[in-house]
């Protein structure tokens, strides 16, 4: 299934339906009056979270979305009947955005959350409500009133416990293979991953929700590469992952671009708790990976990992590090 994570899309609310115009017309009732009962309310557009749902891929072939609108009053006082109402469904963590792509209107966070994105105009009043002592056969009713409509942005972010971050090719999407059933497309050349994985592991009878995105480079601020536009889907994790190629020309450096690149996204990302390992040590002797793992440690001043992907090594005690940023969710909640 193809990811999306943005998408506009247009918005009706149903009309109100019409007041009725009518006149009881009845054997043995001389002066029966007027009896125009009132017309519906127009349909609710409502947006809900949906547990299941991971990308907005739907709103890719439908944009428009109009609600029903109210059925007319009809004689007797009949009242018409109101829309109903339209349920759109959107993975939990989309932003609801109004056509400026600034003003956020709801940000839907909890499954089953909803929000009345466009309310349905009210239904028109019928003749038999504008009888008085000085009009007692009127002869029109209300019109009913148009829905709301609206453009708006929907923007998903992924809600998961641990962001992956690094450059392109320092073996994310092996490590979420490793640990998780999901299945990304790995390869041995940049930006194999093109957009945002999920997966979960299980570390200590914990549930652990991985996000992994594509790789940065240095300027991706400026568009460079893929540029920073996934970063949004580690905004709301608890801590990031930031894995750094052992086998690199310098492990350091490639530390600091990414290190530079999430301070120019967002000062609050830059500071989400962060554990750093050093990907791929399988690749050299015992020693020499001891001996960049202490000079890097350091450098940043913080306790470095020594993992392999490919090889299994260090996971379990790398993910143990990230357990206490997060809220405990144990396999039998």
């Amino acid at each position: 299934m193809k990811f999306l994570d943005e998408a506009k899309i247009y918005i009706k609310a149903g009309d109100g339906g019409n007041g009725a115009c009518s006149f009881r017309h009845e054997k043995f009732i001389e002066f029966g009056g007027p009896d125009g009962g009132c017309g519906g309310k127009g349909a609710d557009v409502i947006f809900e979270a949906k547990e299941n749902l991971n990308t907005l891929i739907d709103f890719r072939y439908q944009q428009h979305f109009r609600a029903e609108r109210g059925h007319n009053g009809a004689g007797r006082n009949k009242t018409g009947a109101s829309g109903q109402d339209m349920i759109i469904f959107v993975p939990v963590g989309t932003e609801i955005v109004m056509d400026d792509a600034k003003t956020v209107l709801c940000d839907m966070t909890t499954p089953g959350q909803r929000y009345v994105v466009a309310h349905g105009g009210v239904g028109g009043r019928g003749n038999e409500f504008f009888k008085s002592s000085t009009n007692q056969a009127p002869e029109f009713a209300e019109e009913g009133k148009p829905g709301e409509e609206i453009w708006v942005w929907l923007r998903l972010k992924l809600i998961a416990d641990v962001g992956l971050v690094g450059l392109p090719n320092a073996g994310k999407s092996t490590f979420l293979t490793a640990l998780t059933r999901a299945r990304p497309k790995i390869a041995d050349y940049p930006f194999t991953t093109l957009h945002p994985n999920l997966g979960v592991s299980v570390v200590d009878g914990q549930e652990v929700l991985i996000a992994d995105i594509p790789g940065l480079i240095e300027g991706a601020s400026e568009g460079a590469g893929l540029g920073d536009r996934f970063l949004k889907h580690v905004e709301r994790c608890g801590a990031l992952i930031h894995l750094v190629d052992i086998s690199a020309e310098n492990p350091l450096d490639s530390y600091q671009v990414i290190r530079r690149e999430l301070e120019k996204y967002s000062p609050a990302l830059a500071k989400k708790p962060e554990v750093v390992a050093l990907n791929k040590c399988d690749c050299l002797s015992p020693d020499e990976a001891k001996k960049i793992q202490q000079k890097l440690s350091k450098k940043i001043g913080q306790h470095v990992f020594l993992i392999s992907g490919v090889a299994h090594q260090g996971l379990q005690e790398l993910m143990r590090a990230v357990l206490p940023f997060f809220p405990k969710k144990s396999l039998n909640a």
